[in-house]
C-alpha cells in the first residue's frame, strides 16, 4: 500500500525536475526522467488493480501530513486505496506514460521539449491527486490542478494566437462549473460538518428527504448539494452547455488530446459522480438531471461529429459522446458499468487520438480528411492500429460468443441497463444512446474510409504542397513551426478537394518505432479490456467492496432484457457501417448532394449547434459591452478623470499660474513680500 506515495509523488518531483532543469538538463535527460517517473508509476498500479480484482486487496488510507485543523473544520492529506481508485490509478499512469513515450517522437523537434514533458508529468501528478483523495478538499485541489495544467498544456504554443485563445475558453468554461463544485462542496460542509469523503457517504442515507432553504424555496438538501456537484462535473466532462471548450482544445498537441480526452481532465467528472454514488443515489432529481443531460451530450455531440472534417475534432466530439453514455449510465444507478466504460474508453480513445497523431505526422500536419485518401499501404501500422481502435468503439462484437471489442462490452452494457432501469428518464436515455450509437459509427467510418482508402488527394493540400516544394516528401520532417491546424480556419490551396488530385509527388512514411509502440500497446487494450475485465466490473459486487453504490437487482434486470434489446447496438452499428461505406466509398458523390438537401440541418450539425455564437451574443457581448462602460465611463470618465488625471490637471495649471509669477523681477518679489506682510499684520490684528 506504501507503494501508492510513490505512483502519485514521484510525477510531480519529475515534473519539477523537469521544469527547473530544462534546458539545463537538456531534451534528452529531461524525458528520461519524466517517462520513467511515469513507466515507474504504472508498474506499480498494475499490481494493485489486479489485487482488486482478484479479491486479495482491502481498502485503505496512506496518511501524507496534517493538512487543516480550524475549528471544526479539520482534515488531513491522506490517499485512498479502494477500488475505485486502482482502476483510475491504472487508467491514469498507463495513458499518460505511453504519452510521454509517444511524445519523444511527435515532439522531437520542438524547441521546448522540457517544458513540454514537466507540463505532462503535472497533468498527470493533479489527476493522481484527485483520485486518490480522502476528502471533498484534496478532491477540489487536484481538480484545479488539472485545470491549470490543461491550460497550460492546451496553449503550449503560446506565440499562435488561437492556441492562446482555446487555452482561455477552457479555464474559463471550467472556473463556470467549478463555481457549482465549490458551491456544492461548501453546502456539503455545512449540512454534514465534514469533507472527508467516507463519512460523508456514511451519513448521506439519513439525509434522504431533508429539505433546505434554497433560493427562497424548501427543496431537497440532497438534491441541492448533488446537483451542484455535477455541475462541477458538467465543466470538466464537457457535458451539454459547458461543453465548449473541449473542441477547441485540439489547438494542443495530439498527444495533449489523448491525455486530457482519454486518461484525465474530462474523466473527473465522472469519477467524482461515481465515487459519491451514496450520495447520488438519495436524490432522485439530480439522478434525473444526470441521466438526461448525459444522453443529450451523447446525441448532440454525434451529431456535430458527423460533419466535421478535422480528424482531430472528429475524435473530440465523439469523446464528447461517450462521456455522455457514462454520466447517463451513473444516473440510472449503474456505476460499475459507467466505470467499466471509462475504462475501455480510455484505451480505445487514446488509441485514435495517437493514431490520428501518426497520420498527421505522416500527412506533414495536414488534418483536414478530405485531403488524405489511400493512406492505408502507404502507413500500415497505424491504419492497423486505427481500424482497432475504431472497431471498439463502434462496439464490434458477437452476441452469441461473447466475444467483441472494448466498447463492444461496455457500450452495450449501458444501453441494456439504461433499458432495464424501467424508468421514462431511462428509456429516453437508451433511445438517445442506440441513435448516438449508429451516428458514432457513422462519423467512425466516415473517418476511416476518408482517411485510409479511395484514392490519394493529397496534392490540394497546402501543406503537402509546402512540403513537395521545400522538398519534404518525408513525414519525419517534423517542423514545430508550422504547428498544427486545428480548427475550421485551415486554408488550402483550392476550396474543395478533388477526387482525382493525386499524390502531387508526396511519399508519407510510417512513425518512428517511440511513436508505434504506444499505439501497438494501446490496441491490445482496445481489443481485450472489454472482454477480461467485463465479468469484474459488470458482475461482482465484491470487486467494487463498496467503493461504489451498487445495484445488484439492477444488473440482474439488465442480463434479462430482450433479445432485441442486446442486440440494438450492433444493428445500428452496421447500419452506421453500411451507409458510410455508401458514402464515402461507393459514391462519393452522395456526401455533398445530402449536404445541399439538408441544408439547415447539415449548417446547424457542422455549427455544433450554434452554441458558440449563441454564447457569443448572450454573454460574450454584453460582457464586453460592461466592460467597455466601465473603462470609459468608470475608469477614465470618473476614477482617471477626477483622480490622477484630475490631480495632474490640477498641479499643472496651478504649475503655469506659477510660472507667471516667476518673472526674475526683484520689484515683483519685493511687492509679494510686502503684501504677504501686509495680510499677516491684518490677521493678527484683526
Amino acid at each position: 500500500m506504501q507503494s501508492i506515495l510513490l505512483i502519485v509523488f514521484l510525477p510531480l518531483l519529475a515534473a519539477i525536475v523537469g521544469g527547473l532543469g530544462n534546458r539545463a538538463l537538456g531534451n534528452t535527460l529531461v524525458k528520461l526522467i519524466t517517462t520513467g517517473a511515469l513507466f515507474i508509476s504504472c508498474a506499480l498500479s498494475w499490481p494493485i488493480f489486479l489485487a482488486f480484482v482478484a479479491g486479495g486487496a482491502e481498502p485503505g488510507v496512506v496518511p501524507v501530513l496534517q493538512w487543516v485543523q480550524s475549528g471544526d473544520l479539520s482534515f488531513d492529506w491522506a490517499l485512498r486505496v479502494d477500488t475505485l481508485t486502482a482502476v483510475m490509478l491504472v487508467v491514469i499512469t498507463t495513458v499518460s506514460a505511453l504519452v510521454h513515450l509517444y511524445s519523444w517522437g511527435y515532439m522531437d523537434e520542438d524547441p521546448d521539449q522540457p517544458r513540454f514533458f514537466a507540463y505532462l508529468s503535472l497533468f498527470t501528478f493533479a489527476m493522481l491527486m484527485l483520485v486518490t483523495a480522502d476528502n471533498l478538499v484534496q478532491m477540489f485541489f487536484g481538480w484545479e490542478g488539472v485545470g491549470l495544467a490543461s491550460y497550460l498544456l492546451i496553449g503550449f504554443w503560446f506565440k499562435k494566437p488561437s492556441a492562446n485563445a482555446a487555452a482561455i475558453k477552457a479555464f474559463v468554461v471550467n472556473r463556470v462549473g467549478d463555481l457549482g463544485f465549490m458551491l456544492g462542496i461548501f453546502g456539503t460542509f455545512v449540512v454534514f460538518g465534514t469533507t472527508s469523503i467516507p463519512e460523508i457517504l456514511a451519513a448521506a442515507p439519513a439525509m434522504s428527504g431533508a429539505t433546505i432553504g434554497f433560493l427562497g424555496y424548501r427543496v431537497s438538501t440532497m438534491d441541492v448539494l448533488c446537483i451542484l456537484l455535477f455541475i462541477g462535473a458538467m465543466g470538466k466532462s464537457a457535458q451539454l452547455g459547458l461543453h465548449t471548450w473541449l473542441p477547441d482544445a485540439m489547438e494542443g498537441p495530439t498527444p495533449v488530446s489523448a491525455l486530457i480526452h482519454a486518461a484525465t481532465m474530462v474523466t473527473a467528472g465522472v469519477f467524482m459522480v461515481c465515487r459519491l454514488s451514496p450520495m447520488f443515489e438519495t436524490a432522485p432529481v439530480a439522478l434525473g438531471v444526470v441521466t438526461f443531460i448525459g444522453a443529450a451530450t451523447c446525441i448532440f455531440a454525434a451529431t456535430v461529429g458527423t460533419t466535421q472534417w478535422d480528424i482531430k475534432r472528429v475524435i473530440a466530439y465523439s469523446t464528447c459522446s461517450q462521456l455522455g453514455y457514462m454520466f447517463f449510465a451513473a444516473g440510472v444507478g449503474a456505476y460499475g458499468a459507467a466505470m467499466f466504460h471509462l475504462f475501455t474508453h480510455a484505451f480505445f480513445k487514446a488509441l485514435l487520438f495517437l493514431g490520428a497523431g501518426s497520420v498527421i505526422h505522416a500527412m506533414h500536419h495536414e488534418q483536414d480528411m478530405r485531403y488524405y485518401g489511400a493512406l492505408r499501404k502507404e502507413i500500415p501500422f497505424t491504419f492497423w492500429a486505427m481500424l482497432a481502435g475504431t472497431l471498439a468503439i463502434t462496439g464490434v462484437g458477437i452476441y452469441w460468443l461473447g466475444a467483441g471489442f472494448a466498447g463492444f462490452h461496455s457500450k452495450d452494457a449501458i444501453l441494456e441497463v439504461a433499458f432495464a432501469r424501467g424508468t421514462e428518464m431511462g428509456t429516453f436515455a437508451f433511445w438517445m444512446g442506440t441513435f448516438a450509437a449508429l451516428l458514432t459509427s457513422f462519423y467512425s467510418w466516415r473517418l476511416m474510409f476518408l482517411t485510409f482508402w479511395g484514392k490519394p488527394r493529397w496534392a490540394d493540400s497546402e501543406h503537402i504542397q509546402h512540403a513537395v516544394h521545400a522538398g519534404h516528401d518525408d513525414s519525419d520532417d517534423h517542423n514545430p513551426a508550422v504547428q498544427e491546424d486545428a480548427g475550421d480556419d485551415v486554408r488550402h490551396a483550392v476550396p474543395s478537394p478533388n477526387y482525382e488530385a493525386g499524390t502531387a509527388g508526396y511519399h508519407p512514411h510510417e512513425s518512428p518505432l517511440s511513436m508505434l509502440v504506444p499505439l501497438g500497446l494501446l490496441t491490445l487494450g482496445a481489443i481485450f479490456a472489454g472482454w477480461v475485465f467485463s465479468h469484474a466490473f459488470l458482475d461482482d459486487a465484491a470487486f467494487w467492496q463498496g467503493s461504489i453504490f451498487y445495484n445488484e437487482a439492477l444488473i440482474h434486470e439488465m442480463h434479462a432484457v430482450p433479445l432485441l434489446v442486446k442486440l440494438a447496438a450492433s444493428i445500428v452499428m452496421l447500419i452506421g457501417l453500411a451507409i458510410a461505406w455508401l458514402a464515402y466509398i461507393k459514391d462519393t458523390s452522395i456526401p455533398a448532394k445530402a449536404a445541399e438537401q439538408l441544408g439547415p440541418v447539415y449548417r446547424f450539425f457542422y455549427n455544433k449547434w450554434y452554441f458558440d455564437e449563441l454564447y457569443n451574443f448572450l454573454f460574450i457581448r454584453p460582457a464586453f459591452w460592461f466592460g467597455r462602460q466601465f473603462w470609459k465611463i468608470g475608469d477614465v470618465g470618473t476614477i482617471d478623470r477626477f483622480g490622477p488625471d484630475g490631480a495632474a490637471w490640477v498641479v499643472q495649471r496651478g504649475s503655469v499660474l506659477a510660472k507667471r509669477a516667476q518673472n526674475g523681477l526683484v520689484y515683483s518679489y519685493a511687492l509679494v513680500m510686502l503684501l504677504g506682510l501686509i495680510a499677516a499684520i491684518t490677521w493678527v490684528l484683526f
